[in-house]
């Protein structure tokens, strides 16, 4: 009897451990100006099953649009993004409760900050409106020293209504971490800098910009596993630039498009991601199609197109792939909920699970363990 007790102590142990292997953090952003949310949510999610649980939330954050996870899963920063008062706070991340604490919080320098990297030393922000990047320095404790370096944009490009000034949409290390790519959507350039992660003051410094085709608005921007390629989602027009990434240069191979040549209806292509096998890339686009473009990638980095999915909801402004690749997931800002597809990783199409997450205005998804 004694024996049969603890065998099935035993069974119940590893079952429990099997479970908590499956899961992962799911952190989302949320805007909060537009109905009613706290913040930034964090659930458990099973990447076997795609069941959802919510674990916390935040109290009172404003507009944790972006959110960024450091390396040793142990901080959180995300930009509050609020047009001039816009700021950027750091949080200590309990995993495996999924609570968040505040620390701090630095005013952005810059208005509207819509994306936010970091690494061991630094943050770095990417600031729409205000046309530029913020640096900032990290504490021993995981916070926000004051901005270190802010870096201006300046030019614009034919679309009067998008490109009347700089828009930086994003910020990305390159693969060898030597240099950072800054995406700007207003005046259709990647700029590059060299980062100097110990300097003080002088952490990103200018050493290129590439010209791309006018008007296009470049988005989002994303390497494949390997680092041997980038591929670059442009807004206004919803081009798909491929690159080669070589001798820390970057040479364009082709490009590819996210709309069919018979669409009418309103561009506005927003997210890019690869499965973590390189062997697919996804791309959304918001306006009227609202829905989501799969290309095969080829070994030598270029595109085959499969077909394009509807998000069954309106503004897919982010999306994620779980790091097992089984389930991607879209955050519909303007229908209010986050849903699920399963991935076939044979040939790449989506299927709707009809599990969703209902969720105030849910624009950047993130797993951490």
């Amino acid at each position: 009897m004694k024996n049969n007790a603890l065998l099935i102590l035993s069974i119940l142990l590893f079952a429990n451990g099997y479970a908590q292997q499956n899961k992962m953090n799911l952190i989302v952003g949320t805007y909060t100006n537009s109905c009613e949310s706290k913040g930034i949510y964090v659930y458990d999610f099973d990447v076997e099953t795609a069941e959802v649980k919510l674990k916390s939330s935040t109290d009172k954050v404003v507009n944790p649009s972006y959110l960024t996870v450091s390396a040793d899963n142990k901080f959180v920063y995300s930009v509050n993004e609020n047009g001039v008062e816009s700021t950027v706070s750091s949080f200590e991340f309990n995993a495996r409760k999924g609570d968040l604490k505040f620390i701090n919080k630095q005013n952005s320098e810059g208005a509207d900050p819509c994306f936010i990297l970091n690494d061991t030393k630094n943050v770095i922000v990417a600031n729409y409106s205000g046309g530029s990047i913020s640096v900032f320095k990290k504490n021993s404790k995981g916070g926000l020293s004051e901005v270190k370096q802010v870096l201006h944009h300046k030019g614009k490009g034919p679309n009067v209504k998008r490109q009347q000034s700089s828009h930086v949409h994003m910020v990305q290390f390159t693969p060898d971490k030597k240099f950072v790519l800054a995406n700007d959507l207003g005046t259709d350039k990647i700029y590059v800098y060299e980062y100097k992660p110990d300097s003080e003051n002088e952490i990103l410094v200018i050493k290129d910009s590439i010209s791309l085709k006018k008007g296009s608005g470049p988005r989002h921007l994303t390497f494949s596993p390997n680092g041997k390629f980038a591929y670059l989602l442009h807004e206004l027009d919803g081009t798909l630039s491929v690159f080669s990434y070589e001798n820390q240069k970057l040479t364009k191979l082709e490009e590819a498009q996210i709309i069919d040549e018979d669409f009418k209806g309103e561009t506005s292509a927003a997210d890019i991601h690869i499965t973590p096998d390189g062997k697919f890339l996804y791309a959304s686009n918001r306006g009227t199609a609202n829905d989501i473009t799969c290309f095969a990638i080829q070994k030598n980095g270029r595109l085959n197109y499969i077909g394009h999915n509807s998000t069954l909801g309106k503004g897919p402004r982010n999306f994620v792939i779980d790091p097992t690749a089984n389930f991607l997931l879209v955050g519909n800002q303007y229908t209010n909920e986050v849903v699920i597809f399963k991935i076939n990783k044979a040939n790449g199409k989506l299927t709707d699970t009809g599990k969703r997450i209902e969720l105030c205005s849910p624009v950047c998804l993130i797993f951490a363990p």
